[in-house]
């Protein structure tokens, strides 16, 4: 297994299910700022994004958003990471890099992808989320084959996403790919889009992290 594994959850909106969310402590929370989303949120109440642990890294995920509109809500809700969904350049993602703004670049995977073209975001990105390829933006609920992962040959670390459950998780912890970086988990953790069932995440969380002290 890959040590000191990470979790990302992903698609909160809903207040008190954030400050529940909170509670458990995963590693990243991520909120969705593209409307085309059953789980976007336009104005996340600040109040509640301050209650949020500060080692609960919060990430903001946008789909082909202006920059000034991202850096607007990086700064005002005091985000920690920016979460790229759309078909964003290497350009563009520098332009938020050079401002400190950690990026992190979703990648559409299917059996044909070819990681190589990922070489052009070196140095422009720090992580990728690697989810399942879709004909629109955003998840699936759906993985793809994950022995695609021994073709990625880049040294960025990244969150790996797509469908993933909780019945997923021996498989998760038989992945030793030395740049996984972190889970992220949204749509099988749900009891309706946007609202997650803390203690099945909880449940998760807390197997991955006894796995870690092995």
């Amino acid at each position: 297994m890959t040590q000191n594994l990470k979790i990302k959850v992903c698609g909160m909106r809903d207040p008190e299910n954030i400050l529940s969310l909170a509670e458990v402590r995963p590693d990243f929370i991520g909120f969705i700022f593209y409307p085309g989303s059953k789980r976007f949120v336009d104005k996340p109440d600040p109040v509640i994004i301050q209650k949020i642990p500060l080692e609960v890294q919060k990430v903001g995920v946008f789909v082909n958003e202006p920059g000034d509109h991202i850096i607007d809500r990086y700064e005002n809700l005091g985000l920690d990471l920016v979460q790229f969904h759309g078909d964003e350049s290497p350009e563009k993602c520098t332009s938020l890099n050079e401002k400190k703004i950690p990026i992190i670049k979703a990648i559409s995977v299917d059996h044909t992808t070819d990681f190589s073209y990922l070489f052009d975001y070196e140095n422009h990105v720090d992580y990728f989320l690697f989810d399942t390829k879709t004909e629109n933006y955003g998840g699936s609920g759906k993985k793809f084959n994950w022995d695609k992962l021994n073709e990625y040959r880049l040294d960025i670390p990244f969150f790996l996403g797509g469908g993933i459950g909780y019945e997923d998780l021996d498989a998760i912890l038989a992945l030793s790919h030395p740049m996984l970086y972190s889970i992220d988990i949204n749509s099988k953790f749900e009891t309706e889009p946007g609202i997650k069932n803390i203690e099945l995440v909880k449940s998760f969380i807390n197997k991955i992290r006894r796995q870690n002290e092995i």
